[in-house]
């Protein structure tokens, strides 16, 4: 299949009640696992970039390989730009072929987010792409950005309903409790707000940082209207951690189609895990 955008992926999981899982990738390898066991559970998946994936693999190597990928696999994949704040950044990687992207201007004020947001969704649908964007700011830390806990806010319903319908997003990223990054205790879902922006707004919900969150309450938000669920951190950990593992444990290795492959198997077990608490599989 080709690359799609996000639009008919995320509104068949808002009528079919699950959600798409967006896992953060970052070269080659773990592509190569998120898109197998996908295709492994019939899946529909998106692979999520930050800038700082994009700046460090290339954002033409990435769209070539995810291209490759989409190609070999018979079950819809998305390529996303997650959290860009540059429109410079945006543009680059829509003239590439990529057809969702997340454009974060939660930083700035209410009218201003509404403005820049505005722009990109202007820009990104003359090209048939999808914009997700946030309201609302996660704690924790994506990239080099770190949203201390005090910083840290969330969702209006009522503005959710006048920010979507002003800015025209495919998507919405709501804050309601969750955190990138590691949570340092159970974190503690706001589910009654959930369900008050579900009723102020029509268009697909986004959790972000669901890495760490039990699969009990990412589906009762599932329930309650999110239809894609943002993993990252969950992904990096075991596939560094057998990495580690391996090459303390065979000091001569020095072959990366060797060393990396217990990486890939531990990190697969997690994806295929993810996809079964998304309720996603067999949905191709």
């Amino acid at each position: 299949m080709m690359l799609i955008n996000t639009k008919e992926m995320l509104l068949d999981a808002q009528r079919e009640g699950y959600a798409v899982p967006a896992f953060n990738i970052h070269n080659l390898e773990t592509i190569q696992v998120v898109v197998e066991a996908a295709s492994e559970l019939k899946s529909p998946v998106i692979l999520a970039g930050t800038p700082g994936t994009f700046l460090y693999s290339g954002r033409d190597y990435l769209q070539a390989i995810v291209e490759v990928a989409a190609k070999k696999h018979n079950i819809p994949i998305a390529l996303h730009l997650d959290h860009h704040e540059q429109f410079d950044e945006i543009k680059e990687s829509i003239n590439f072929g990529t057809k969702s992207v997340m454009i974060d201007a939660s930083h700035t004020s209410y009218e201003e987010n509404i403005r820049i947001v505005s722009e990109v969704v202007t820009y990104a649908h003359a090209y048939g792409v999808t914009v997700e964007a946030e309201l609302g700011r996660l704690g924790g830390q994506e990239d080099d950005i770190i949203v201390d806990e005090g910083d840290a806010f969330y969702t209006d319903p009522q503005k959710a309903k006048d920010y979507v319908e002003k800015t025209k997003i495919d998507s919405l990223a709501v804050a309601i409790g969750t955190a990138h990054g590691l949570y340092k205790a159970e974190p503690k879902l706001d589910i009654q707000r959930l369900k008050e922006i579900r009723k102020c707004v029509d268009v697909p919900l986004v959790l972000h940082g669901a890495s760490g969150i039990g699969s009990k309450i990412v589906r009762e938000c599932i329930k309650n209207g999110i239809c894609k669920v943002n993993i990252a951190t969950e992904l990096k950990m075991p596939f560094s951690n057998a990495l580690r593992q391996y090459l303390t444990e065979n000091l001569d290795a020095n072959d990366p189609r060797e060393y990396m492959k217990p990486a890939k198997i531990t990190m697969k077990r997690v994806v295929l895990e993810k996809i079964s608490m998304c309720m996603s599989e067999n949905r191709v």
